[in-house]
């Protein structure tokens, strides 16, 4: 066939193309027109986001954009949907903020289809890092926080993530601040329930802490000081206890090799609305300590299973180093 040929329909070549180009326009045009007019039209896949493995993606991230929200996070036009129906609060530990902090989960939860929050609480007059403060004063601004988001999504309740004290002083919450029937699950990255010894520094830091002069000023500055370690009275307050709050699911996740939240056990609640998790229990291989949990593939997979259980699946078992991470 050459240029003078006809192709059936009695188009040319050229003519073919033509009408083959305007069908593509008018069909673009259609589409768009629809978009915009009707609300609908194909929908365009995100892409995921970024998940890092190593708690220096925490460190990297507060030295480049210090007090930035997490990736994935504070979207506050995200509406939960029927298979993830509860927003998902993340709630650092003591000298973190959520920059540092939820590198790892924040994105993970969200390429989930989860929405997710976070904030930095408990901030001091003399620092920016925050659960510094009080635990009385930081359940309570943890609180009004869950507040807003329920507001925002038109939620009942939301689902908990806390790392070490964050996973801890929503006790006092439950407890004293209305806080059980907001809160659906809880998760706990190495929370110390009964205290922590500190590597059996506990008694000696309690000391100096009643000392006139030295006591009254680092906790100022510090109120949770005391408040942590085993022996304080505040434990007691506090009142770790599953069974106050009968109505939410709490996964507990350990690391043996803990250097904060110690003994590792602190972190054992008992109960029915129970599951405790040792990570070397479930990967001999994953040597994750205090700071890495929550940038754990293997952890953080455990608390992917809580919040989305339908969807559950078991982490492949691999090396990972405290504060390295996956390797």
């Amino acid at each position: 066939m050459n240029g003078a040929e006809k192709l059936p329909g009695a188009l040319d070549r050229r003519g073919f193309q033509r009408a083959s180009v305007k069908r593509r326009i008018a069909t673009v045009v259609a589409v768009t027109w629809s978009a915009v007019v009707f609300g609908t039209g194909p929908s365009v896949a995100k892409e995921p986001l970024p998940v890092p493995y190593s708690y220096f993606a925490g460190i990297q991230a507060s030295v480049k954009s210090p007090g930035a929200a997490p990736p994935g996070s504070n979207d506050w036009n995200c509406k939960p949907t029927a298979e993830h129906p509860n927003p998902v609060v993340l709630v650092h530990g003591f000298l973190g903020t959520m920059t540092s902090a939820w590198q790892t989960l924040s994105p993970l939860l969200a390429n989930n289809g989860l929405c997710v929050f976070a904030l930095t609480y408990g901030v001091t007059a003399t620092s920016q890092l925050g659960a510094m403060a009080a635990i009385e004063k930081s359940a309570a601004e943890v609180g009004q926080f869950i507040d807003r988001v329920r507001a925002a999504t038109g939620t009942e309740q939301v689902d908990l993530v806390g790392h070490s004290i964050g996973a801890t002083l929503p006790f006092y919450y439950y407890n004293y601040l209305g806080g059980a029937a907001k809160v659906r699950h809880h998760v706990g990255l190495a929370p110390w329930y009964r205290g922590t010894t500190q590597l059996g520094a506990a008694p000696t830091l309690l000391a100096l802490m009643g000392m006139p002069g030295i006591g009254p000023a680092v906790l100022e500055q510090c109120g949770v000081c005391d408040q942590a370690l085993v022996g304080s009275p505040f434990i007691e307050v506090l009142n770790a206890n599953a069974a106050v709050a009968p109505g939410i699911s709490f996964t507990n996740i350990m690391t043996r090799n803990e250097e904060v939240a110690t003994p590792y056990t602190t972190g054992y609640l008992d109960g029915p609305n129970v599951t405790n998790i040792v990570v070397q229990e479930r990967c001999s291989l994953d040597n994750t300590d205090h700071f890495q949990l929550p940038y754990d593939p293997i952890a953080t997979q455990y608390v992917l299973n809580a919040l989305d259980p339908a969807h559950a699946v078991e982490p492949q078992c691999r090396v990972v180093l405290p504060f390295v991470g996956a390797i």
